[in-house]
């Protein structure tokens, strides 16, 4: 099968040029022909997903139509596509082939995209997406705190909206995420949930650590709360009368903040910044526990399943997707959102305390990531990049 990857960025730092890696490695090992169509320009060949040697078709060097005209001649079977901010391209596709979109985000349903209110308190939002959302988006801080930003990007979700009913289907990593596609339109048979997968598994688990060390790794901003991890890091440390160490992986605007509250607090946290692969690895293996503490609604969550294939249990927030890949009991801890970070305190000093529990949930993290693996998650895949082409055929 000819598969069409659509992309805006290219060799962008983040999760969903690594899930792009991953998946394309995957489809073209199974024998699938890939090219891809992508928004920004392709500065070395190392930086495309699908490998610097197939396809490419370039926005911005070959115009939305010329570049659209280009990746038709190639005569896909399919496009599979991700982020695209520029919305013609988009619609281009949705005219001359069948579509596959796979939505990372909250696309379509959100002015600013966070599903959460930053005002007066931070809070998942429930509504759907709509005009009553403009009067919303000030008041309670839903996103960039401008006028001109609030009407460019409702413009922009609106249009997005206005595309769901057209792609052959539409694939989410959790059941949160696909209820919140279908309440804005989209057919509950046209939506798959495929959950996400870690795309580096050892062979074998990392050993116990010696010293119990809990490990955040992310962007650092509000939505991700590590304000709240580290408050709830000085709680345990209280409760268990000793130290818990604490590393705080990854860079953003919050990460000083976060620095200034970790020492006020008396917090024994290390701000190592943003990490390659190898370090990430690393981090991994040496965390007793990986912590999700997400203000917002989480799509998915990936760290904490990613953590899990090297054996480190997780603690999180029950938000957004979350329970896709965390049981509590069984990988981890999942608490409450409502008892913020006095709940993830508890947890944490029972992980401390307990060793037999902590035991057995590190074993069962990297069950439950064997058991969501990339394998499981590209056979999904071939069956609705298979079925969307034969859905176009039919038309």
């Amino acid at each position: 099968m000819r598969i069409l990857f659509v992309n805006d960025g290219v060799g962008d730092a983040g999760g969903v040029q690594r899930y792009l890696e991953a998946v394309a490695a995957a489809l073209a090992t199974r024998g699938h022909e890939l090219a891809l169509l992508h928004l920004d320009p392709l500065r070395v060949p190392s930086d495309s997903p699908v490998g610097g040697t197939r396809p490419h078709f370039c926005v911005e060097q070959l115009g939305v139509e010329g570049a659209v005209a280009a990746a038709r001649q190639w005569r896909p079977a399919v496009a599979f596509s991700h982020n695209m901010r520029v919305l013609d391209v988009e619609q281009r596709l949705l005219d001359c082939m069948p579509v596959v979109k796979m939505m990372h985000g909250y696309f379509g349903t959100c002015i600013g995209g966070q599903k959460m209110h930053a005002f007066p308190r931070a809070a998942g939002c429930d509504r759907q997406f709509g005009p009553a959302c403009l009067a919303l988006y000030l008041p309670r801080h839903c996103g960039q705190y401008s006028v001109g930003k609030m009407f460019a990007q409702y413009d922009w979700a609106q249009r997005q909206r206005a595309l769901l009913g057209r792609y052959a289907a539409v694939v989410v990593a959790s059941e949160h995420m696909g209820r919140e596609y279908v309440r804005h339109g989209v057919r509950a048979d046209h939506v798959t949930v495929n959950a996400l997968f870690s795309a580096d598994v050892p062979d074998v688990p990392a050993p116990v650590p010696d010293q119990f060390r809990a490990l955040f790794l992310g962007r650092m901003t509000t939505l991700k709360g590590g304000d709240v991890l580290v408050r709830a890091v000085a709680l345990a440390s209280e409760q268990v009368g000793a130290p818990i160490a604490l590393t705080m992986a990854g860079d953003g605007p919050r990460r000083a903040p976060w620095e200034t509250l970790s020492t006020s607090l008396g917090v024994a946290a290390t701000f190592p910044g943003w990490v390659d692969d190898r370090q990430r690895a690393v981090l991994y293996g040496t965390a007793s526990v990986v912590v999700v503490p997400s203000v917002w609604p989480e799509p998915f969550g990936l760290t904490g399943l990613e953590g899990g294939a090297y054996g480190a249990a997780a603690v999180a927030f029950d938000v957004g997707g979350i329970a896709a890949w965390l049981r509590d009991g069984e990988n981890g801890w999942l608490v409450d959102a409502r008892a913020g970070a006095r709940g993830l305190a508890g947890a944490l000093a029972q992980a401390y305390t307990d060793g037999a529990m902590l035991a057995s949930r590190r074993a069962g993290a990297r069950r439950i990531a064997d058991e969501l693996s990339l394998a499981r998650h590209v056979a999904v895949l071939e069956s609705v990049l298979g079925g969307g082409q034969s859905g176009r055929d039919t038309q």
